[in-house]
């Protein structure tokens, strides 16, 4: 036997194999959806045979359910096994040409001398009715069979057409829908990673403010420590969801403000104003709080005279505005801002959450402001 036709046997056992191994239970999800294609199919023809023959219209509509469900399993057989064998990447191209080219022959056999079969097997069984009268002459027979077969094969190649582009547009539906699924599962991935910097971020911040009370021997050290609780019982209970209330946002943020006060004397001006019309509107947890952080950290912290923030909140018809301002040291000549952790997070947790928003930093000599706009209907 030559090589190629040792290859040959070989690869009809890898088809076998392989058919055995793939859905040797069949996948009923797919079945079902070349079901529904060829539920389309055959209404278009029931409507050609209406238009066309009206007189003949109800056995010809039983002729086309008869062949629906032969058309059916020939196509999904083709489309799920045969192409996808086709396409295995192999040693040699010339098996993929090969193989292709027989499956492809067999499939045209199949919409053509089978239809015309499984038409005859309709006749037998009393279920096809046969509406082309015709004298057959037995030196003829040949040629009238052929005929038939011609006519069969209009129907079956057609259908071939109409599943390979249904499948077409439903496989670029599918790989559309899982191509946005993944984006959206890694877009919460990175989400949750940032959401997991951020965090101990704020509570190191924190744990450093009770640490300088702590060390200077405060009065005020354990109040510090049972509002660093309360705001540890928050993160660890309240924000593991998407959403929590504009009124838990307050709350979390009066009590990092109280928490901030313990450090610093009467020298210290904070003011804090908040219009929101829907306290129960929902909002990212934390998503405000390091523009107040980083207002004491990097601001008041820093500020040897006159330190303040001023904080500005405003929530009508489902617009988000809220502007920190706060001192900063008097600084000599332009200098550029410098982000931190918290901000550029935050930048990018807006990125991942909404579409329509906007974040901006401005400093000038003594005042450091940045405001945050936010459309919440604009949520991904």
């Amino acid at each position: 036997m030559s090589v190629i036709g040792k290859a040959g046997l070989k690869t009809f056992a890898d088809l076998y194999r392989t058919n055995s191994r793939m859905n040797a239970i069949i996948n009923m999800k797919r079945f079902t959806f070349y079901i529904w294609v060829g539920a389309v199919w055959l209404l278009l023809w029931i409507f050609n045979s209406f238009v066309n023959d009206t007189e003949s219209f109800v056995p010809q509509s039983l002729n086309e359910i008869w062949r629906f469900f032969y058309i059916v399993v020939v196509n999904f057989i083709f489309f799920e096994y045969s192409l996808p064998f086709i396409r295995r990447k192999r040693s040699s191209i010339l098996f993929n040409i090969l193989i292709g080219i027989l499956l492809i022959t067999l499939q045209l056999i199949l919409v053509s001398v089978g239809s015309y079969g499984w038409r005859c097997l309709g006749i037998q069984l009393h279920i096809y009715t046969s509406l082309r009268q015709v004298t057959i002459i037995p030196d003829e027979r040949y040629y009238y069979i052929m005929e038939e077969v011609f006519y069969q094969a209009q129907g079956g190649i057609s259908s071939v057409f109409f599943f390979g582009l249904a499948k077409l547009l439903y496989d670029n539906f599918k790989l559309k829908q899982t191509t946005q699924q993944l984006r959206l599962e890694k877009q919460e991935a990175e989400l949750n990673y940032l959401k997991s910097q951020t965090n101990p971020h704020f509570l190191f911040n924190t744990l450093n403010n009770i640490y300088a009370l702590a060390r200077d021997k405060s009065d005020l050290t354990p109040e510090s420590i049972l509002r660093l609780s309360k705001i540890l019982r928050f993160m660890l209970y309240e924000t593991s969801g998407g959403f929590i209330s504009i009124e838990q946002e307050l709350e979390i943020i009066n009590d990092y403000i109280a928490l901030e006060k313990l450090r610093y004397d009467d020298s210290l001006h904070i003011h804090f104003k908040h219009d929101v019309e829907d306290i129960k509107q929902p909002l990212p947890p934390l998503l405000l709080i390091p523009l107040v952080e980083n207002a004491f950290k990097h601001g008041v912290s820093e500020t040897r005279s006159q330190p303040f923030v001023d904080i500005q909140l405003s929530i009508k018809q489902q617009l988000l505005k809220f502007i920190v301002k706060n001192s900063i040291e008097n600084i000599h000549g332009e200098k550029k801002v410098k982000e931190n952790i918290g901000l550029s997070n935050l930048r990018r947790q807006l990125e991942l959450l909404y579409t329509d928003y906007h974040l901006s930093v401005q400093q000038d000599v003594t005042v450091f402001t940045a405001i945050l706009e936010i459309n919440l209907t604009s949520h991904v």
